[in-house]
């Protein structure tokens, strides 16, 4: 089947036949063409916009991928830097400890005995977090050790610490003894039951052995006085001060300023009383005085 186009002018007449087939296919070609055409431009910018967002989206993966590799890496640091501080201190516990023992004349294997050093059971299989696991361990059982140590030397300082011995005073001169005398106020024979240590007025009154105050305050005679109990059935008291530095219940050291010297109370001129009281009675300070 064909189809014919007749064209008819004034001179001329142009006649052209065609297949229907043709006429089709030529149509739908065009079509299909004119279809490409419009879209091709729409097409392209669609895809590259899909492009740059990929991309875009791929350089912002490649960042995070970055910052968490600098973070991870900045945690390792960190825990390189950890595990050789406790390592440092672990090596200065153990060094102190040993110190500690060898002073007591105890040996390594005497402190070890206070705390055995166990392996961790909670192992976690990174060479890393196992370190620091075991230096944990370590840590833990230097302290423990260190802490009895601890004990046993305090128990060795208060025992010596707690022995009454040098003079009451940091400067000044024994102005009285202890025994028969004429009372100054009567000139009556009287017992003196303590020493007498003269000196300036607000010079420092020290403890002659550690101890807790069980008097701090004023005292029929005494003026101004500071009582010790060290233990053991001893009592030291230190009388007539201006100024007192403890109250009762404080725990004091031996050497440790309690009080000022003064003339408070029954007292003819600036000194400290200084007593020793042993089971209740009052004994001749004069042997701890001397005493080293």
């Amino acid at each position: 089947m064909k189809l014919t186009i007749t064209l008819t002018g004034k001179n001329k007449r142009y006649r052209h036949s065609i297949s229907v087939r043709t006429l089709v296919s030529a149509t739908v070609l065009s079509s299909i063409f004119m279809l490409v055409s419009s879209r091709s431009t729409e097409s392209v910018s669609e895809d590259i916009a899909r492009v740059r967002l990929a991309q875009s989206e791929v350089k912002a993966t490649q960042q995070d991928v970055d910052a968490l590799k600098q973070q991870t890496a900045n945690k390792l640091n960190a825990l390189l830097t950890r595990v050789a501080e406790l390592s440092a201190q672990a090596s200065m516990l153990d060094e102190k400890g040993k110190q500690i023992a060898t002073e007591l004349g105890m040996t390594a294997t005497d402190l070890d005995a206070f705390v055995p050093v166990s392996i961790p059971d909670n192992l976690q299989g990174d060479p890393l977090l196992d370190d620091i696991a075991k230096l944990q361990q370590s840590l833990d059982v230097k302290s423990q050790q260190l802490s009895m140590l601890e004990s046993l030397v305090r128990g060795h300082h208060i025992h010596d610490q707690s022995q009454l011995s040098g003079r009451p005073i940091e400067s000044g001169w024994l102005s009285s003894y202890y025994g028969m005398r004429a009372d100054p106020f009567t000139g009556e024979p009287a017992l003196h039951k303590g020493l007498d240590f003269a000196g300036k007025a607000g010079d420092n009154v020290i403890a002659t052995a550690s101890g807790i105050v069980t008097w701090a305050g004023e005292s029929f005679g005494y003026g101004h006085l500071v009582e010790i109990d060290h233990g053991d059935g001893y009592v030291s008291r230190y009388g007539h001060n201006d100024t007192l530095k403890v109250s009762v219940g404080d725990v004091v050291t031996k050497g440790q300023p309690i009080a000022q010297m003064g003339n408070t109370g029954r007292s003819t001129g600036v000194h400290v009383h200084y007593e020793v009281i042993r089971n209740g009675k009052q004994i001749d300070p004069l042997p701890f005085v001397y005493k080293k």
